[in-house]
């Protein structure tokens, strides 16, 4: 249920964005804000959180992340200012990051049999895509009837109910081993994201050349310079540089990058042309992505099923391949494109990314040890806020510089990031990637 939520509400708010827009006078780049700045705090906060749960028990922190979600949810819906719902999207945000680790920590720990694990994450992934891809029908609903504000009240009883599901259900547990907290490495992290974030959302508006931005671009290489120079000397890092000498855990670091950058991207875009080129409600343009959102639940299943039975290889190819071929009917699309054409697309984009979620999270936390299984799934779930967070900024920069949604600027990028997942999940998914697992001594845990 946590999952549900929290997938939901990283694209529910997607089709509400012309409302706002409308209602708090926002321009594109206070759009790219609403969704980044969730996604932004969401992950740079998510290995923390893992670790923490690790440390001071997985139940305590889920049941905190929820309650403080639940109350930033509440808040969003009482904006009457775009500065006032950013910032109540920050809150929002911190609440989330306690969950997703979290709750993968809890499946690692309680599924310990291949097999059965795979399949865990299979339903896993099967909520967590079907909530994303179910967003924007729910949102158009929710906003046609009662208005953006909605499209937050629906995640108040959610918490609640899943608050006392946690507390009768899930059996507390923590890390034999807990980490220490690396508050310089968290500081690096969020400066990087958020200085990189800022650059591309202001750039537009602010000058590429300006001072500002490329300052803020300097700030973010050298707080990335600085986190690979300070990880690797904490005996008890925020972020454990050595599981990406693992081929496959790298691979599907950057998997997830591409392909949740692609979705982010994807849906920020389409509900542009949706609304803005098409001309159409809130209500339709959700009930036009509905066809993605059904592929996505009849995929993330059998992605589950085919990852169990004939690892993640063919799941990935199918992603990437899908993915790529499901933003080319969208290149040509214009304000009188058949809808006939436009579903094409959206079925495509819908098994591709159905297909996606479970093999980055099988990989991800296969092969780690149980004792680290929060962080590992941390730094995979991080990868996908940061891909979303990315995906908006720079559509949103494509936008803003003078393209419009009916444009093929950023649907090529799109394209572009389908065919990156095809080309890095069959890389990192070899023999050859399999003994980069082995030397990579994962298993070492800090006394």
């Amino acid at each position: 249920m946590s999952l549900l939520i929290i997938s939901l509400d990283v694209t529910i708010v997607n089709v509400a964005l012309p409302a706002m827009a409308d209602d708090l006078d926002a321009p594109v780049s206070g759009l790219q804000w609403i969704i980044d700045a969730y996604l932004l705090v969401l992950a740079s906060l998510l290995v923390l959180a893992g670790s923490t749960g690790d440390r001071i028990g997985r139940r305590r922190v889920f049941q905190a992340g929820l309650a403080l979600f639940t109350i930033g949810s509440l808040l969003c819906s009482l904006a009457t200012s775009l500065e006032a719902l950013i910032a109540f999207r920050t809150i929002q945000a911190v609440g989330g990051s306690m969950l997703n680790p979290v709750a993968m920590s809890i499946i690692t720990n309680t599924f310990t049999e291949p097999r059965e694990r795979a399949r865990a994450i299979g339903v896993w992934g099967a909520v967590t895509g079907f909530s994303m891809a179910l967003g924007p029908l729910a949102g158009g609903v929710l906003v046609h009837s009662f208005g953006w504000q909605s499209i937050f009240w629906i995640n108040v009883p959610v918490g609640i109910v899943g608050f006392l599901l946690a507390w009768r259900f899930i059996p507390e547990s923590r890390a034999e081993h807990p980490r220490r907290l690396d508050p310089v490495g968290q500081l690096l992290v969020f400066t990087l994201l958020a200085a990189l974030t800022f650059g591309i959302i202001e750039g537009p508006s602010e000058g590429w050349s300006s001072p500002v931005i490329l300052g803020c671009f300097a700030l973010a290489a050298a707080a990335l310079a600085a986190l690979l120079w300070w990880e690797p000397r904490r005996e008890e890092p925020l972020i454990e540089l050595r599981f990406f000498r693992s081929a496959p855990f790298s691979g599907a670091t950057l998997v997830a990058i591409c392909a949740f950058a692609s979705l982010g991207g994807f849906l920020f875009l389409n509900t542009l042309y949706l609304q803005d080129v098409r001309g159409l409600s809130a209500l339709h343009a959700g009930l036009y992505t509905l066809p993605m959102a059904v592929m996505t639940i009849v995929a993330s299943p059998l992605s589950g099923r085919l990852v169990g039975t004939r690892g993640t290889r063919l799941p990935l190819r199918i992603a990437g391949t899908a993915m790529a071929l499901g933003v080319l009917p969208m290149i040509l699309a214009g304000p009188t494109t058949p809808a006939w054409q436009l579903f094409a697309g959206y079925l495509l984009f819908g098994l591709g990314f159905g297909m996606v979620n479970t093999p980055i999270t099988n990989t991800a936390v296969s092969g780690m040890p149980r004792a680290r299984a929060g962080v590992a799934a941390a730094i995979a779930s991080t990868s996908r806020q940061v891909g979303s967070a990315l995906g908006v900024a720079v559509i949103g920069a494509v936008v803003a510089s003078g393209s419009t949604p009916a444009d093929p600027a950023g649907w090529w990028i799109l394209a572009a990031l389908g065919a990156a997942v095809l080309a890095i999940g069959h890389v990192t998914t070899g023999a050859w990637a399999r003994t980069t697992t082995t030397r990579a001594d994962l298993d070492r845990v800090p006394a």
